[in-house]
């Protein structure tokens, strides 16, 4: 031995690095055996997905039905339902009816239709939303009370009816379709990043309460995903510019995902139990650059908000997006993802 060169803490470091990284193998394993061993098997279970008439709502619908789950689906629109349930049944059995979820008397009648018809629910997926793109000086505040009745009341709503006879067979899942706009707040995008915060909390503590009846609750962090869903978001503002650069962020590959790899990801995390998945690289990119450096991630969202379009135009007054489709935007490749998925995801 080197007397010059040893030191007690050299003769520890080597055997204690050794062991830390046995234990962080070993805790690794064991939580990979533990999720495989908590697997819920989706066969025949009774799954209610709220929006589940276009866009990821849709796309969740075929991959739980390709799993052999019996599926009910609600929305608002009618003949958005009947397409979707014309497609669907071809799958396997479902049960479309429609629904606004902000209305508790429509709720309560959706569960006892479904339970009338399929059974008591089992898995409930929470995905119904809106969204509004355009300045903070555009958004009114019923534009934010809009979207926490879509994102947090209606979700609590529907949630609040199917928790009894969870509890009673001491099992369920439920999934809360929430946003990277619920972690990290976007510009032009305020009622509803506020409206997903608040789902997101909820989601949470509503986990953390209902372990001990044997009810997983998963927190859902999609970022821009391409579901084709831009013809439905409403637009304020410059509306035109605003339109423009939302439907190629929505269809660009590097800073979208494709909704039926985000919809398998959806279903495992249900299956396992997962308190939460953070759907896509660039999200999850997103929040660990807001953990490890928040003043930076600040900086750099505030200069996305500057080269966002100013204020004026139409002001507080929304268009749809399909009413702001121009031709050469349309057929342009940039856009070219997002309009497939429409048309594929019945958002047309």
């Amino acid at each position: 031995m080197n007397v010059a060169t040893w030191s007690p803490m050299s003769a520890i470091r080597r055997p204690s690095l050794a062991y830390l990284a046995g234990g962080l193998g070993i805790a690794l394993a064991a939580r990979a055996v533990a999720r495989w061993a908590r697997v819920y098997d989706l066969h025949d279970k009774v799954t209610l997905i709220t929006g589940g008439s276009r866009g990821l709502g849709l796309v969740l619908a075929r991959e739980l039905l390709d799993r052999g789950a019996r599926v009910a689906i609600c929305a608002r629109d009618p003949e958005e339902l009947h397409r979707a349930h014309a497609e669907l049944a071809e799958r396997g059995p479902v049960l479309a009816m429609p629904c606004d979820v902000t209305d508790r008397a429509q709720v309560d009648r959706l569960v006892d239709r479904i339970r009338a018809a399929l059974g008591p629910i089992e898995v409930l997926v929470n995905n119904a939303g809106i969204m509004e793109v355009g300045p903070m000086e555009t958004m009114t505040v019923a534009d934010y009370e809009r979207a926490m009745a879509v994102h947090l009341w209606g979700p609590v709503q529907i949630t609040l009816a199917v928790l009894p006879e969870m509890r009673l067979r001491g099992s369920g899942r439920i999934a809360n379709i929430a946003s990277i706009g619920g972690r990290l707040a976007v510009p032009h995008l305020l009622p509803y990043t506020v409206s997903k915060f608040a789902l997101v909390g909820w989601s949470e503590g509503l986990r953390a309460e209902l372990a001990p009846h044997n009810i997983a609750v998963t927190t859902v962090i999609p970022g821009l995903m391409r579901t084709g869903s831009v013809p439905h978001v409403q637009f304020k503002g410059r509306q035109r510019e605003e339109h423009a650069w939302f439907a190629i962020a929505a269809s660009l590959p590097v800073a979208s995902m494709g909704a039926e790899r985000a919809a398998r990801r959806i279903a495992e995390a249900i299956e396992h139990g997962d308190p939460e998945v953070v759907l896509s690289m660039q999200a999850r990119l997103a929040l660990l650059a807001r953990a490890v450096a928040p003043r930076l991630t600040q900086r750099m969202l505030a200069a996305v908000g500057r080269a966002l379009p100013r204020p004026g135009g139409a002001g507080e007054t929304p268009a749809e997006g399909r009413d702001l489709e121009d031709d050469d935007l349309e057929g342009s490749p940039w856009t070219r993802p997002t309009a497939r998925a429409a048309r594929r995801n019945n958002e047309l």
